[in-house]
């Protein structure tokens, strides 16, 4: 019943502030629902939604993964599966008309026109056998009559719109040529190539950094003020709503449980979801390290270099390109050490170096007093159990073909370990409870579980081999915040519990500031500082550390 009164009193039917509105909504949605037929029956994805889009404004759809928000904005924009039913009592009008009584031809007419949007990850929503400027023209070609060279002249202004540097060299290149941010920023000049009413961005700044996160959001803000767009920003991200949302709808479980502006809603949270959402936020500092820790891994001069190769088959020239530019670095046992800098400063790179993932071209590596920089693969494979890594996406780096079983005891095979059978899936079963996991899913495979349970099964899979040092490469990025603040919780209790040491690639400022002990900083391939987490956050000495710092707790600076 508490429930009940909670979701009335927080979601009313109507807008808050629709007494402070003029003329009717350019978006608006009421009571609307979608279901999916699944294997075993179907599931409701999204349950009697409804919300308001005024011109000009932009409206923040909030919730963790599987609450219902990117079925709504593809309900809006006509993006549905073909295994996806709406409910017949929905309605979204679009200018006063319900689209969803559109032809399919009808709502052709209206996306990527007047209802355009953008994704997630740009690399998978970009061609990648045409050039960025070719896919560029065919969205404006779709929609006007217009000459090729005229459409090519479009497309270069609408690159220079969306600040890509150098235009007349980009329209030729090819999505894998660019940037993440460039990808982007490409997938805005598509979205605006019709001057559209509407614009949905569904987590347009997960997978960037918080620099170039900064720089496309300001950019959407830009020119949603100079043509005078509704924006409908579909996030995670709390810092992000805060500061460029103006109304914020709160959905879980494919329900809004509320909605309010942005100033209230953060000021002061109706439903118990939503103050749980908005104390996820990363918090809390790592414990104190024993002044006498001994060094686990230490890392003198590190280079490494790549060969670049220019020109055609008869006129090559190759140019070497310094990722690890002579780098020292010392992490202690139980220490949490984390590494930051933007996309291209070599950290991943590093990191990979340090633990003979990458092979250096010069320097010395120490793990736990052991030198590996001259060890070969072989040389290597006795120290693989005692050092282990977690990559950013658990779903690119679990076998979908073998079941969670197989993933995790595939490592205590070929390292060794265990007397036998039972012995090694009693490991796994450990493993998995230690990761917060239920032991009786051995075998599932990798795309039954959730972006956060994947996450688990990776940490799981790591430190079945009872590792002493384990590599974390972005393991938060991609994850909302409630299932970012589980995630660190469970590497401080692995931390404690069994002693390990994390080096903690991240470009996320709030995640290092709760987890680790020091922070190096880097920058094209070099360190511009380092020092204790609390002292280089909060008093950076370099401008690069100071932007760095301002774009993660203060996006719109």
């Amino acid at each position: 019943m508490t429930e009940t009164i909670d979701v009335l009193t927080a979601a009313p039917f109507e807008r808050r502030d629709l007494a402070e509105r003029d003329g009717r909504p350019v978006i608006d949605a009421r009571n609307v629902a979608v279901r999916f037929k699944v294997e075993h029956g179907t599931v409701e994805a999204v349950k009697d939604v409804s919300f308001q889009l005024y011109r000009g404004e932009t409206i923040a759809i909030v919730g963790e993964s599987g609450s219902g928000k990117s079925v709504t904005a593809r309900c809006v924009m006509g993006l549905l599966s073909k295994r996806a039913t709406i409910a017949p009592q929905s309605r979204i009008d679009y200018d006063g008309k319900d689209v969803l009584k559109f032809s399919p031809r009808e709502r052709r007419g209206l996306r990527g026109n007047r209802l355009a949007m953008i994704f997630q990850e740009p690399m998978s929503s970009l061609n990648p056998v045409y050039t960025v400027g070719t896919q560029i023209i065919e969205a404006i070609r779709a929609h006007r009559r217009m000459s090729r060279r005229a459409a090519t002249e479009r497309a270069l202004e609408l690159l220079r719109h969306v600040r890509i540097p150098d235009p007349e060299l980009r329209i030729n290149q090819y999505p894998h040529q660019l940037s993440g941010g460039q990808r982007q920023r490409v997938m805005i000049a598509m979205a605006l190539a019709n001057d559209p009413d509407v614009l949905i961005a569904d987590e347009p700044t997960t997978a960037l950094d918080v620099t170039v996160q900064a720089q496309i959001l300001n950019l959407i803000r830009d020119l949603q003020r100079e043509l005078g767009m509704a924006v409908i920003l579909i996030t995670h991200d709390l810092t992000v709503v805060r500061q460029f949302s103006d109304y914020v709808y709160v959905m879980q479980y494919g329900e809004v449980k509320e909605h309010n502006t942005t100033a209230a809603l953060f000021a002061n949270p109706l439903h118990a979801y939503t103050k749980r959402l908005l104390s996820s936020e990363p918090s809390g500092a790592a414990k104190p390290l024993p002044d006498n820790a001994p060094i686990m891994l230490d890392g003198r001069d590190v280079k490494v270099s790549f060969m670049l190769k220019k020109g055609g088959l008869f006129r090559s020239q190759f140019s070497e390109l310094v990722a690890v530019d002579k780098l020292s670095l010392n992490l202690r046992k139980h220490e949490t050490l984390g590494l930051v800098g933007e996309s291209g400063s070599g950290k991943t790179t590093f990191g990979q170096a340090l633990i003979r993932l990458l092979n250096p071209d010069g320097g010395e590596i120490y793990f736990d007093g052991i030198p590996i920089h001259d060890k070969d693969r072989t040389q290597m494979r006795p120290l693989r159990s005692r050092i282990q890594i977690v990559f950013q996406d658990p779903f690119a780096s679990l076998n979908p073909r073998m079941s969670i079983g197989q993933i995790i005891e595939e490592g205590l095979v070929v390292n060794g370990i265990g007397e036998n059978r039972k012995d090694r899936l009693d490991r796994v079963v450990d493993a998995l409870n230690a990761a917060g996991m239920p032991g009786n899913i051995l075998s599932r495979f990798p795309h039954e579980f959730s972006g956060g349970q994947r996450q688990r099964i990776a940490i799981a899979r790591a430190i079945a081999l009872e590792p002493e040092f384990i590599l974390l490469d972005e393991p938060t990025s991609a994850l909302d915040l409630s299932v970012q603040a589980q995630i660190i919780e469970l590497l401080r209790k692995l931390q404690d519990e069994r002693g390990l040491s994390y080096l903690f690639i991240s470009h996320d400022l709030k995640v290092v500031r709760a987890l680790c002990h020091r922070v190096v900083v880097m920058q094209h391939g070099r360190i511009v500082e380092e020092g204790p987490v609390s002292e280089i956050l909060s008093n950076p000495k370099t401008a690069y550390t100071e932007r760095l710092v301002r774009a993660a707790f203060d996006v719109a600076a």
